[in-house]
């Protein structure tokens, strides 16, 4: 498939979004394995070095950035040391606007992974996923007013660890259609039917059949699934086996375009990022699923979360193209 991506960079600088969601601090561990312990069945790690990185939505408006656009982040943290970091970290990144929220009674949420020999050997979450305060929702809702002026578009990245509630994802489409500003949603399964009218709506597969059990004809029941709910487009991610795009008038899969795989975390992040602003931008639905699923692709080769950047997109897009 033919892109002109030097235009498409070009017209991605001159994009806004708006990226609403729960931000997480992405916590690295490094080491290496050379014993089992004696005390139970597991390796002894030897700590070489530790990172931290930004993750959740904070990922998503990262990949925005990566590709150029412009991107205002709103999201919830603690007031503690690790909302610190994360307030840090996301600074350094010039093209991210932030407007996190901090909230006394909520921990800021941490993904320690640890990893050794190139491989990750656990995950430790540490998270709290408990319902905003209607002082703090209020605090939300008033940062999101202030930071729609002059956007082009405002995904909601929904990870079910408590920024979203029933009320306020309403109250955010209703506002955002007033607006005739498009919403794109990267759902959880608790959330489905609040967000009706979006102009993509992107689960992954197991996410898809927690809310539709005809598992026997899956086209019929995501074609079904889109109209019942007035998606413009609904893109079901289905790992390995790629992507499936529905639309209007038409059905795409899409299959997965990785060289190597060696991690896939934050790759949904990625092809929400990359599919929102090529769809800005003018390309149409196959195109920008195409042109998401090689980003996605693309960060899979890295270890760790790595968000796509317009380098890393030329490289695999010109690997896939020879």
């Amino acid at each position: 498939m033919k892109i002109d991506l030097k235009s498409l960079f070009n017209k991605i600088t001159e994009k806004r979004i708006l990226v609403i969601g729960d931000v997480m601090l992405d916590k690295y561990i490094w080491g290496s394995v050379d014993r089992i312990s004696p005390e139970a069945p597991v390796p002894i790690v030897h700590i070489e070095r530790t990172d931290y990185h930004s993750g959740g939505a904070a990922n998503v408006a990262r990949n925005i950035h990566g590709l150029g656009g412009n991107v205002t982040l709103i999201g919830l943290i603690g007031k503690d040391d690790s909302g610190r970091i994360l307030k840090t970290i996301l600074s350094e990144d010039e093209g991210i606007r932030c407007q996190l929220v901090s909230d006394n009674a909520r921990e800021t949420i941490v993904k320690t992974r640890i990893i050794a020999q190139g491989q990750q050997v656990v995950r430790l979450d540490r998270e709290s996923i408990s319902i905003p305060s209607a002082e703090i929702a209020a605090t939300l809702k008033q940062t999101i007013i202030n930071s729609l002026t002059e956007i082009d578009a405002v995904i909601l990245q929904d990870y079910n660890k408590g920024v979203f509630t029933q009320e306020l994802i309403e109250w955010i489409m209703n506002l955002c259609q007033k607006k005739s500003i498009p919403v794109y949603v990267d759902p959880k399964k608790n959330h489905f039917s609040c967000f009706s009218d979006a102009r993509l709506f992107k689960p992954n597969l197991s996410e898809f059949y927690s809310r539709n059990n005809d598992v026997n004809d899956f086209k019929k029941a995501g074609e079904l699934f889109r109209k019942e709910h007035n998606f413009n487009m609904l893109m079901i991610t289905q790992g390995e086996k790629g992507m499936t795009l529905f639309m209007k008038n038409e059905i795409l899969q899409i299959p997965t375009k990785a060289r190597a795989v060696h991690d896939v975390s934050g790759a949904g992040d990625t092809v929400i990022a990359t599919f929102v602003l090529s769809d800005l931008c003018g390309l149409s639905p196959a195109q920008s699923a195409w042109l998401s699923n090689l980003a996605a692709g693309r960060v899979c080769e890295e270890l760790g979360v790595v968000p796509i950047n317009t380098a890393s997109l030329l490289d695999i897009v010109n690997h896939h193209s020879n």
